[in-house]
């Protein structure tokens, strides 16, 4: 297939917006957040909310993966140190 015939398609590159509470450039703070406000959102209106949507896509695009791995171990095994359930 040459250049030429490669059919490009357009990509949304999509990333946290800002967020005044996280004013800095270490965003460590604003994703251990949405990742909990996400979990919280889920556990008190369900998947289907929109709203949680915009955390889970900040948290994705602000967290290491390994980090995201090792919080959902946790939540797993019921050891997570924050409170998902309010």
């Amino acid at each position: 297939m040459s250049d030429e015939e490669r059919e490009t398609k357009p990509f949304k590159f999509v990333t946290a917006g800002f967020d005044a509470r996280f004013p800095h450039q270490n965003q460590t703070k604003h994703c251990w957040q949405n990742y909990v406000d996400y979990y919280k959102c889920v556990n008190a209106k369900g998947e289907d909310f929109p709203p949680c949507k915009q955390f889970y896509l900040a948290f994705r695009a602000l967290c290491p993966n390994p980090w995201i791995d090792r919080w959902d171990t946790q939540r797993e095994n019921g050891n997570f140190p924050a409170k998902l359930d309010s």
